[in-house]
């Protein structure tokens, strides 16, 4: 796991990249916020390809035990990634949802997370 810090307006985000799949899990995902050192509340920057697929199927349950983790802990993330070949309706309504709120959202890059943490 290799974290970046990246700072803006006196924010600070982690960026967090693994080489493959590095959250497979709920727990993966806990793990990785209990070993990011960041200010609360902490702001992560994931990347797609470090997420395991499942995460992107609504039925597996895995988004949504993931995210509501993350909300329950003060958490706010960005995934960083290309979404356009989302065939799931039901995800495509999570990211448009998610992307209007404070909490999670769905970028196509570094520079979109680290705005949209930085608020």
């Amino acid at each position: 796991m290799k974290t970046t810090i990246h700072e803006n307006g006196g924010v600070k985000i982690a960026e967090v990249e693994f080489e493959g799949i590095g959250i497979n899990s709920m727990q993966d995902a806990l793990d990785l916020v209990a070993n990011v050192q960041t200010p609360a509340p902490k702001k992560i920057i994931l990347h797609r390809e470090n997420i395991h697929p499942d995460f992107f199927e609504l039925r597996t349950g895995l988004a949504g035990e993931i995210l509501q983790k993350f909300s329950q802990y003060g958490i706010a993330c960005a995934i960083v990634g290309d979404f356009s070949n989302i065939t799931s309706e039901a995800f495509k309504a999570l990211i448009i949802e998610s992307n209007r709120g404070r909490q999670t959202y769905f970028v196509p890059t570094i520079q979109a997370a680290i705005e949209k943490l930085s608020v």
